[in-house]
């Protein structure tokens, strides 16, 4: 059947399953929203700003376990949507980003809106891809959609020419489960199984691990995002409750093992807990699933667990022995060489080492009372008084770092943050993508004064699809994280992060046709949240903390595990 390439654009994407689309249009792009705006099936939203869509997309992902998808023009439209992709890529998110390019007699032109987004999106994707004929566009779909979401995950990037998207070609549809069936996608599968097919695991590695547990008296286990990305939290439950042993989770780890879970001792590294960061310091054997190690986890790579056997499990071979030296490591997807351990194991004991790592402190206490919030006080409220399948999407900084301690997530999918990349403003598209794909689950936004500006256009978006996110400020007046720094390491130099100036975010709620509350204490939250729960529209709670709050404990970089900053 001969169709134009817009129209098998929007028949690659149905067979995918796609149902929803953010994005924002522009000239070079217009055929393939003239075909969209014909197309049953799929939901666009149209977002404030593309990287706003670039979030939202990933957020979709991140909650649902799906592929995202995401569309954007030419020009600044596609290098718009970097910051996003390079965010979904550092943090392993299957998304397809889409855009259009100018005409091929315009390519190498500098020719208005042109540029080379396939050459500046390459170290930030998985793969990526130039579209200049229309009959290579089916495959080229079809693959990206399984790059995508195939053995590690991660972003992948089309770009079309605009003549391909008015050009005809033949198309035959092909159900999802027989692209590895015919077509390139096929031929590539038969030369490059790994990019789609997780690695089996290694008998004899499994064998050697078993080996090394049952010789352990001191075992901690990581819980990194490889156990989030492959829902792999059923088995990681059951492992760590046969291990007997203490759980440290990483940031991008959240919600692989429950928070509150009777061995979770909280999140590892820079800012992790004294029985974490202890636990690893003493421990005689350590078993990261799912965790690359980090410079936020391994400080001082080489002192990283230096008394005990270090264990990398992992779907991405290149991460082995990346930032931090192993003894051995298993190659292959968490939920598998998880139920290979399982099998294999027995029931262990190690009373007197989880005595010893639970006498120190798996949350930071704070002074209560005065004008402000403490960090504590506004995660307990907000837990307490929402349920308790709540998606959290976070900004990045200090409310980013008090999230994670304080907020106890219990499902892969839960906690939508930028780890790798540190990007401010991922939180409100993200949860917008979270709201889009979870209308039954309530979805909250944590964010700090400073990272809300970033993206606070998105409360347009919001406002228009009435997605009833509640959005939390943690507002200090200051950049934060950055303040931190400057007070411990910077002599007191507070060189350019003092925020005192606009907007007032309750007016800016209110301009975008939502509502706002500014709270000071306990009670004043409650109200504010009970407010929100029930209108059922978004709204903006702005929460008095103060200016000189820090994120405790604190290890500098580059220093032991435990040697403290602050605690």
């Amino acid at each position: 059947m001969q169709m134009t390439g817009a129209k098998i654009l929007m028949e690659c994407l149905l067979e995918q399953g796609v149902d929803t689309i953010f994005g924002y249009p522009g000239g070079t792009i217009l055929n393939v929203y003239d075909e969209l705006y014909q197309c049953e099936g799929i939901r666009h939203i149209l977002t404030a700003h593309e990287q706003g869509a670039a979030h939202a997309a990933d957020g979709y992902a991140r909650s649902t376990g799906k592929i995202g998808v995401c569309f954007a023009t030419s020009g600044p439209g596609a290098t718009n949507l970097t910051t996003g992709i390079a965010t979904a890529h550092m943090d392993s998110s299957p998304v397809v980003f889409i855009s259009c390019n100018v005409a091929e007699n315009l390519i190498g032109k500098d020719s208005f809106q042109e540029v080379d987004i396939t050459g500046i999106t390459m170290p930030i994707t998985k793969s990526n891809y130039l579209v200049r004929d229309v009959n290579t566009l089916a495959d080229t779909v079809r693959e990206a959609f399984a790059i995508a979401g195939s053995g590690r995950p991660g972003p992948v990037f089309i770009d079309i020419l605009k003549n391909v998207t008015a050009e005809t070609a033949d198309f035959e549809p092909l159900p999802r489960d027989r692209h590895f069936q015919g077509g390139r996608l096929a031929t590539l599968k038969e030369r490059a199984t790994d990019n789609f097919v997780a690695p089996e695991p290694n008998a004899d590695d499994i064998a050697e691990l078993v080996r090394l547990i049952d010789e352990a008296q001191k075992p901690l286990i990581i819980c990194g995002g490889g156990v989030v990305r492959g829902r792999a939290q059923n088995e990681f439950a059951v492992f760590a409750e046969k291990m007997d042993a203490p759980v440290a989770i990483t940031l991008m780890g959240a919600g692989g093992y429950p928070g509150d879970g009777k061995l979770a001792t909280g999140m590892l590294g820079m800012h992790g807990s004294q029985a974490s960061n202890r636990a690893a310091a003493s421990c005689d054997l350590l078993i990261a699933i799912g965790c690359r190690f980090s410079d936020r986890v391994a400080l001082n790579p080489d002192n990283f667990a230096k008394q005990a056997k270090i264990v990398q499990i992992d779907i991405d071979r290149a991460e082995i022995n990346k930032n931090v030296m192993v003894d051995h490591y298993i190659v292959g997807d968490a939920a598998r060489v998880l139920a290979l351990l399982n099998e294999r194991i027995g029931q262990k004991q190690h009373n007197e080492w989880k005595e010893y790592v639970f006498s120190f402190p798996t949350e930071t206490i704070y002074d209560e009372g005065g004008e402000a919030l403490t960090p504590k006080q506004i995660l307990n409220t907000i837990q307490k008084m929402v349920p308790e399948d709540t998606v959290v999407a976070t900004d990045v900084g200090q409310h980013q770092m008090w999230a994670i301690q304080h907020f106890h997530f219990s499902y892969p999918g839960q906690l939508l943050t930028s780890g790798g990349f540190g990007t401010m403003g991922f939180g409100l598209g993200a949860a917008i993508g979270a709201k889009v794909a979870n209308p039954d689950k309530t979805v909250i936004h944590i964010t700090g004064d400073g990272s809300f500006r970033m993206n606070c256009n998105e409360l347009a978006t919001e406002q228009y699809y009435d997605l009833p996110i509640i959005t939390f400020v943690f507002n200090n007046g200051v950049l934060g994280m950055v303040r931190q720094w400057q007070s411990l390491i910077y002599d007191k130099h507070y060189s350019q992060t003092t925020l005192d100036r606009a907007p007032d975010f309750v007016k800016l709620a209110e301009a975008y046709g939502l509502r706002g509350a500014r709270v000071s204490n306990v009670e004043q939250l409650e109200a504010a949240i009970r407010e929100a729960l029930a209108w059922g529209h978004g709204y903006v709670i702005d929460c008095a903390i103060n200016m000189d709050e820090m994120v405790r404990p604190m290890v500098g970089g580059g220093s032991p595990i435990t040697k403290f900053i602050i605690c």
